[in-house]
């Protein structure tokens, strides 16, 4: 089989091909040119971006006939060598199927022998990350002081998997994604070379799917090269191979969701998914539209981070015409329906119930502008309505401070309901039998109690939050409210849950009576001035028994010591004179 892949014909060969990583091809062009190439180093980065193809030509670049070279030669014996797999000293090892101790005791083993046919032994071990905690170990100390001949080339996906201790042994050097614009200007070269054809809308479309890999942007291209008949890739070949979808039929269904067109966007669902589409893909590429969309109202200067659409006419008109509130919201709403659509067997489901729900959400226009005659005509009204305000103010004798303070009627408490009346006879009824012990229960666990009522219900706490208890009986207890609709909610719908979260933390229930503070207020001093002339009135009757009994016992005395019959009793109390 002669025919090779694209990736495979046109990777890298020089560290100036590696696209995209100036920042890292620099430092290793200086480093080969001043000697200063160090005995270990860790590539890292996502896929396809250039890892293993900058790790061989290193091992090209050090091992040149010609070196110190900033870029191998390609044409001395050592550089066709390695290019081929002919040299045996440079090592490129898998980590995924060699990740065991006894394949790094190997290595160890074996990297004290001098190369055979180059100066210096390579190792490239590609996805390090796989490598066991053993294996780790076994490579440390190798790492750490290699002989003089040997250089460890490390690559890896997923560099936080790998311990720091091999990692501070190391020169790391981060692989970025590559930019669209590299990728398209790779791609065009490389149709050049192969005389073949692209629209530039498919071109864009493919470097968007690639996500920032070279490799990924060469198979799509390749696979899209297969799929035309005439050697001219079309927008249509590449959404048919790649399952994605085009940014008309994207514009289309986020038209109908602002428009609350549920139906129209639960068609497009299922025409597309009639047509093989990936409806885990549809979502996607329906929230980076969405995503697109916001960044462009944000900041319409950046074109360039658009990943899923170009700036056009129809998008930037949509993006006059939706709120950014409402694109905010979409993609929360959506993107909670795609991690629903992840874990099931029936994605389309979900996909068009979150279309539905977006829908019917829908409302993500503006409210039109006023033209400037509409505007001026407002102004106008507005300015003759002051005016007219501003007159009947002058005019009014209520403008002086005197008259109005007499035309001001005074402020008058809310007049009782008839509930609340029968509330404060309740509770009038209830002091005769109230008592500080009880209210002081009830105070020590008021807080248990709030905390009841609000794992039961959090609407019944907000309401009884301002809610105080003042008196207390052993079968009944007041509550003092601030607030009449706080009160008659507590009243009206939570007086059975207060009553059992009441109940709950004392070894009783209680009835509850609900009062307003300035009943209360009045209740407690109409209580109190009764119980004062109680008290005054008990204290008189004590005092006349107390008289009457002291006069009784001095009678008694006097007819012991003269006899009844010289002793006349005469009564001269202010009542009988």
């Amino acid at each position: 089989m002669s025919y090779q892949a694209l990736y495979r014909v046109w990777r890298p060969k020089r560290l100036e091909d590696v696209a995209g990583q100036n920042h890292i091809t620099k430092t290793l062009q200086n480093a080969l040119i001043q000697q200063k190439v160090a005995h270990a180093y860790l590539f890292s980065g996502p896929r396809g971006t250039g890892k293993t193809s900058a790790a061989k030509i290193m091992a090209k670049a050090v091992n040149c006939e010609h070196a110190p070279v900033a870029e191998p030669c390609d044409t001395c014996d050592a550089c066709k060598g390695i290019q081929s797999g002919a040299v045996v000293d440079v090592i490129e090892i898998d980590a995924a199927s060699n990740n065991g101790v006894d394949e790094i005791r190997y290595i160890r083993d074996n990297v004290i022998a001098a190369p055979r046919d180059v100066k210096y032994k390579v190792y490239i071990i590609d996805e390090v990350h796989m490598l066991s905690t053993g294996a780790f170990n076994a490579l440390l100390k190798t790492l750490e002081e290699p002989p003089a001949h040997a250089i460890f080339i490390l690559a890896t996906t997923e560099s936080h998997k790998i311990p720091l201790t091999i990692i501070s042994r190391t020169q790391r050097f981060d692989f970025k994604r590559i930019g669209p614009e590299t990728l398209i200007k790779r791609m065009s070269y490389i149709l050049e070379q192969v005389e073949a054809e692209c629209e530039e809308d498919a071109l864009h479309l493919i470097s968007r799917v690639a996500e920032g890999g070279m490799r990924d942007a060469l198979s799509l291209l390749d696979q899209a090269l297969s799929f035309s008949e005439d050697n001219t890739i079309r927008t249509e070949d590449v959404l048919a191979i790649t399952g994605a979808v085009s940014q008309g039929f994207l514009a289309d269904a986020v038209e109908a969701i602002i428009d609350g067109d549920a139906e129209k966007a639960v068609q497009a669902a299922d025409a597309l998914i009639r047509e093989g589409k990936d409806p885990l893909r549809f979502m996607e590429d329906l929230i980076y539209y969405l995503r697109d969309l916001m960044l462009y109202k944000t900041a319409p200067s950046l074109n360039t981070l658009l990943d899923r659409v170009q700036a056009d006419d129809a998008f930037v008109s949509m993006a006059e015409r939706v709120e950014s509130a409402w694109v905010y919201d979409s993609i929360e709403r959506l993107h909670g329906e795609l991690r629903e659509m992840k874990g099931s067997s029936h994605p389309k489901i979900f996909l068009e119930m979150a279309l539905i729900h977006a829908a019917k959400a829908g409302g993500g226009t503006n409210v039109p502008a006023l033209d400037q005659g509409e505007v001026s005509q407002l102004k106008e009204q507005l300015s003759q309505l002051q005016k007219e305000l501003h007159s009947v103010k002058t005019q009014s004798p209520a403008a002086s401070g005197e008259e109005q303070h007499q035309k001001t009627p005074p402020k008058r408490r809310p007049q009782p309901t008839a509930q609340n009346g029968a509330s404060v006879k309740q509770a009038t009824r209830m002091l005769q039998q109230a008592s500080k012990e009880e209210r002081a229960k009830i105070e020590s666990k008021w807080a248990d109690v709030l905390r009841t009522i609000k794992q039961e219900s959090v609407p019944a706490s907000a309401w009884i939050n301002d809610a105080k208890p003042v008196a207390a009986s052993t079968d009944a207890l007041i509550l003092v409210f601030q607030n009449e609709m706080h009160r008659g909610m507590i009243d009206d719908k939570f007086r059975t849950l207060t009553e059992r979260a009441i109940a709950s933390n004392n070894d009783h229930s209680y009835q509850i009576i609900t009062l307003l503070n300035h009943q209360w207020e009045e209740l407690k001093s109409n209580f109190r001035s009764n119980q004062s002339d109680e008290d005054q009135n008990s204290t008189s009757e004590t005092e006349q028994a107390e008289v009457k009994e002291e006069e009784d016992r001095l009678i008694t005395e006097a007819h012991k010591l003269v006899g009844e019959e010289f002793v006349h009793v005469i009564d001269d109390s202010p009542s009988n004179s």
